[in-house]
């Protein structure tokens, strides 16, 4: 393929680095990993924003979290019809193939999926209305977080429109009847965060609160 290049001289670089340190200072753990295959405790579906980075903020090792990054960590429902399947399909193989025991879905703070699915909604984003838009159809997924938070103060909409974006997932995620039926026995526990860029704060959706409380 001509339009592939070699890569830019600075990774080339930090990947020496990490080969060189930690990589051979726990290869007995990668060789592990490589023979055992893998067998997370959790999935962790979370955006794709670049500043986001679950593995740091939870310390994680290689081979703990079975992670799925997608813009604005969406989990779409159920669509058999659908033609194709990229979130879905890592959802059924971490319940159904890894057996994970917990799920987290993460948003945060200055999310440009959710403001954009915001803008649609407020009618100022045409761009992402275009029928050829990828990113808008995607975004339309979060459309019932816009109607939850109607009535919110303009200033907090965007914030509160993050979590509720969360909660979204996390209905959606029941839309499946695997998922439905690890939680039904025991098997899985569902879990809703929202995390603050800037000020590295994480909070966790309380069912008996309806509400997001600081962890």
């Amino acid at each position: 393929m001509q339009d592939a290049h070699p890569l830019p001289g600075y990774l080339v670089a930090r990947y020496r680095g990490w080969k060189a340190t930690r990589f051979t200072e726990n290869r007995s753990w990668f060789l592990h990993l490589a023979q055992d295959g893998q067998h997370p405790r959790a999935m962790v579906i979370s955006c794709c924003d670049s500043r986001v980075s679950p593995p740091e903020m939870f310390g994680a090792d290689p081979g703990e979290f079975f992670i799925h990054r997608n813009i604005a960590s969406v989990v779409p429902p159920l669509d058999p019809g659908a033609q194709h399947h990229c979130t879905s399909a890592a959802v059924e193989y971490a319940v159904d193939a890894l057996h994970v025991a917990h799920i987290l879905v993460i948003g945060h703070s200055g999310c440009g999926g959710v403001k954009g699915c915001h803008d649609m909604c407020a009618g100022t984003a045409p761009a992402l209305e275009a029928p050829d838009s990828m990113v808008g159809r995607w975004l339309d997924i979060l459309r019932p977080a816009h109607a939850r938070t109607d009535g919110v103060a303009p200033a907090e909409r965007l914030g509160a429109m993050e979590r509720a974006g969360v909660l979204v997932s996390l209905e959606n995620l029941l839309s499946y009847p695997f998922v439905r039926d690890a939680v039904a026995a025991g098997r899985l526990t569902l879990h809703g965060l929202w995390t603050d860029i800037g000020s590295g704060v994480l909070e966790q959706y309380d069912p008996a609160t309806d509400g997001f409380v600081v962890l």
